[in-house]
Order: C-alpha cells, then sequence, then structure tokens
C-alpha cells in the first residue's frame, strides 16, 4: 500500500518543480506502488510524473489503469510509446493493446518492431478468455539431449529477460514438449545426468484454447507458479504464469459478484462504465425482477379475501417473504462458490438436495420458534394486540416460516445446477433472483397455511 505521506511528499516536490528530488522518490518505488502513486495525482500531474520514471516506464505502464494509460498514450510522442510498450513483456503488452480503441490499437502496432508485432498479432489472434491470450512466448527451453551442466550454462546465456526462470522446459527440435524441469532440480543434480533423467513432478500442460476458468483451475490443482501452453498436436507455444492467473481470478470473482447482486457483469471498472450502459446493465435485471415481484401483488390480491377478514395476517407478510428470501439467497451463494470451486458437480443435486430441505426444517423451526415467542410475548406484555386467536396466528407464523425456509433453501440450492445442466452460468441465479421467487410462493405457503389452521375461528 502506497503510504500517504510519500504521497504528500510528492506533491510538495512537484509544487516546487524539484526534478531531481521526484526522480530519486520514484526510483525507489516498486512499479506497482509508482502506479498507485499516479492514481492519486490529476491527470496532468500523472504524466508528468510518468516521464518522470526513466527507464522503469514500461513496468509501470503495464500495471496503470486502462483510463490512465490512455491519457498517458494521449500525451506521449507514437515513436516513444512504441518504444516503451515494446519493452513490455508480450503478455502485458497484448492486454493493453486489447484494452486501447481499435484505431490506436493499430497505429502502435505499426510501429513495433517486427518481432514484437508479430508476436503481438499472434497472441490477439486467440479468442478472448482463453489461454493463448494470457501466455508469453518468453521462457527458457532445453533439449532432452542435454546434460545438466549444458542445461544450466544454457540457462545462463539465454535466461536474460524471460518471464520466469523457476521452471526449465525440455523441448523437442520439433517444437514438442517433452517435460519440465524445477530450476532448483536442474541446480542440485549431478552435472553429467541427462536433464530427462532428473527426477521431477509430471509435466501439465495447457492446450491454447482452454478456457480461462480451467486455466485457472488447473493452476489451483496443481500448486505451479507457469504452465506451459501447446497447440493440438503438443507444440509448444508459450508459458502462463501465476501473476496473470491472479487477473484470470480477480476478473471472475468480479463478474460473479454482480450477477450475484442482479446486475448484468460490468465489462470495465466502475468508474470507467458510462452512466448510460451502468443503467442499461442495471436496469435489465431490474425490470425482470420488477415483473417477477408483480406476482407478488397478484397473490395478495387473490387472498384479499382472507386479508379482509383476518387484518392481522397481514402483518406478518414481511417476515414471512423476508425470511425466505434471506435463505434462499444464502443457499444459492453456498452453492454457485461450491460449484466454482469444483467442491460440488451436477452429480451431487440429490445429496445437496436432502441436506438443503433438512437445513430449511431446522432453520425454519428456530426461526418459527422465534416468531411464536415474540407474538405470544407481546399480546401478553401488551405491546401489541393480536387478537383472541393469537396463538393460532402463531401456530400459523411458525408452520409458514418452516415452509417458506424449506422452499427458499430448496430453490436457492438447485437453482444453480439447472441453469448449469441448461448451459448457463450458475451466477445468474442471483440473490434477487431467488428471493423474489420465493416471495411469490412463501406469500402463497403463508396463506394456505393460515386458511387451514384459522379456519372457522378468523377465517
Amino acid at each position: 500500500m502506497v503510504e500517504h505521506e510519500r504521497v504528500g511528499e510528492l506533491k510538495t516536490l512537484l509544487a516546487s518543480r524539484d526534478w531531481h528530488a521526484l526522480r530519486r522518490a520514484l526510483a525507489d518505488l516498486h512499479p506497482a506502488d509508482a502506479s498507485e502513486t499516479i492514481g492519486f495525482f490529476e491527470p496532468d500531474e500523472a504524466v508528468v510524473l510518468f516521464r518522470l520514471l526513466g527507464r522503469h516506464k514500461a513496468e509501470v505502464f503495464a500495471y496503470l489503469a486502462p483510463e490512465q494509460q490512455q491519457n498517458v498514450i494521449r500525451s506521449t510522442e507514437p515513436a516513444q510509446l512504441a518504444r516503451m510498450v515494446s519493452q513490455m513483456s508480450p503478455d502485458d503488452r497484448t492486454r493493453v493493446l486489447e484494452e486501447l480503441p481499435a484505431t490506436v490499437a493499430h497505429a502502435l502496432l505499426g510501429r513495433l518492431p517486427a518481432s514484437d508485432m508479430k508476436h503481438s498479432l499472434a497472441l490477439l489472434s486467440y479468442p478472448e478468455n482463453t489461454a493463448g491470450r494470457y501466455m508469453t512466448p518468453n521462457y527458457v527451453a532445453v533439449r532432452p539431449d542435454m546434460s545438466a551442466a549444458e542445461a544450466l550454462a544454457h540457462v545462463r546465456r539465454e535466461g536474460k529477460g524471460k518471464e520466469t526462470l523457476n521452471v526449465i522446459y525440455i523441448v523437442e527440435r520439433d517444437g514438442k514438449l517433452v517435460e519440465d524441469l524445477r530450476l532448483g532440480g536442474l541446480v542440485l543434480a549431478d552435472p553429467d545426468a541427462k536433464v530427462t533423467d532428473i527426477a521431477d513432478p509430471g509435466v501439465v500442460s495447457l492446450i491454447d484454447s482452454t478456457p480461462a476458468e480451467e486455466v485457472l483451475h488447473l493452476f489451483e490443482k496443481y500448486d505451479r507458479v507457469a504452465l506451459p501452453v501447446t497447440d493440438g498436436d503438443g507444440r509448444m507455444l508459450g508459458i502462463i504464469t501465476v501473476d496473470d492467473v491472479l487477473d484470470v481470478a480477480e476478473e471472475q470473482a468480479t463478474k460473479d459478484m454482480q450477477m450475484l447482486g442482479g446486475v448484468e457483469a460490468l465489462d470495465a471498472p466502475y468508474d470507467e462504465v458510462s452512466f448510460w450502459d451502468m443503467v442499461r446493465k442495471r436496469g435489465g435485471w431490474l425490470a425482470v425482477l420488477f415483473v417477477g415481484e408483480m406476482l407478488t401483488a397478484t397473490a395478495m390480491g387473490f387472498f384479499e379475501h382472507e386479508i379482509a377478514r383476518a387484518v392481522v395476517l397481514a402483518l406478518f407478510v414481511p417476515l414471512i417473504i423476508s425470511s425466505g428470501g434471506n435463505s434462499g439467497s444464502q443457499a444459492a451463494s453456498l452453492i454457485i462458490r461450491a460449484l466454482a470451486l469444483k467442491e460440488l458437480t451436477n452429480r451431487d443435486w440429490l445429496r445437496v438436495f436432502r441436506r438443503e430441505l433438512l437445513s430449511g426444517l431446522v432453520l425454519g423451526g428456530g426461526l418459527g420458534a422465534i416468531g411464536f415467542a415474540r407474538i405470544v410475548l407481546w399480546q401478553r406484555l401488551g405491546f401489541a394486540n393480536y387478537g383472541e386467536h393469537y396463538l393460532l396466528v402463531a401456530i400459523t407464523v411458525w408452520l409458514s416460516l418452516i415452509g417458506v425456509l424449506c422452499f427458499g433453501t430448496l430453490s436457492g440450492s438447485m437453482l444453480p445446477f439447472i441453469l448449469r445442466r441448461l448451459g448457463f452460468d450458475p451466477a445468474t441465479s442471483s440473490a434477487p433472483f431467488v428471493a423474489t421467487l420465493v416471495d411469490v410462493t412463501g406469500l402463497v405457503i403463508y396463506f394456505q397455511v393460515a386458511a387451514h389452521i384459522l379456519r372457522g375461528t378468523l377465517l
């Protein structure tokens, strides 16, 4: 985290135009901290600070938010910009180019060195959210016939500027991936041993078309810092490192959280989404949920006669439907997360059904007991007057809560399975959607229970 004292110091130096002191202060910052520092300044000031970064410009630029990157691009000469972008790692350069307007990206590509332009075009040709988009061709490969000593000498010659040296890849002359080696295992091996004879866990690789979610899962499963990417024939194309996977995890978590909240996934940071795009992405879901809630009014109208005869029932409608909606939202959130982490599969739906049914019975019984106690206590203490049949009203609320919470937990837990089976993202069974569904059903359950228990007394 950037210290506010440091930001204040930089603001003072900027105001006094002490460029030499500013350069020294910025040189001491890690690129990630430098980009965070720049974010505290106004656009014009941020550009000045960026120009003072010296040789770390490319690294800092990769950490900047897209809006800040475009601000720097607008204020930088095309030739200087091309030099800076060419110094970035291929995977970082690809993400910068895909965030830029098409005309700017094309102009920038045309100014890159031929080799950099070739790599960038190759990575941009892969579909979004696939392994090919996140990989970099900057890795160290050795041949299968090398000894450990020869491989180490090769790493010393070729390792500068590579994405990582933690893992070395054994690749045939035709480009086919054979094995990977941990650098530690290579260093500790007998110098005369063949690299293919050095003990190491089996190679785990990705196909270039692997979806981003699966890439994330494989990193979690095998606990790797880097994974090789190959084509369909097993030829080595590049590697994906764990820092790139963290970006994938953040994007996926953000998308799921937004959809769970009943919002169409935003494709940019909050501040960068235009007002009308924000309204459109939120309005669609709100309209769907509003139509769903209209069914609640329809259900209330259907039981208008019961409400007219026993007005006391209307007092507990918010209690009933909110409890059911909350239980459904809880269940949906838990199951969606479990499916995302592959703790559950579609085959587990029956086991989840039984467990959530039992949970609904226990939770409903507990909340119902609290509701029963509250009605009886308020009546006897004189805080409220629920009429002479208040005990029957209390029993109605108790039993209704059991039924509503059972339905809420079951609907919230089963909807993600159903959506996944139909090929949709389980996150679309958002908490508001489940709550709306349970609101309508909760009213039906409540008034049906009331009709049976209060028949001949209030009804």
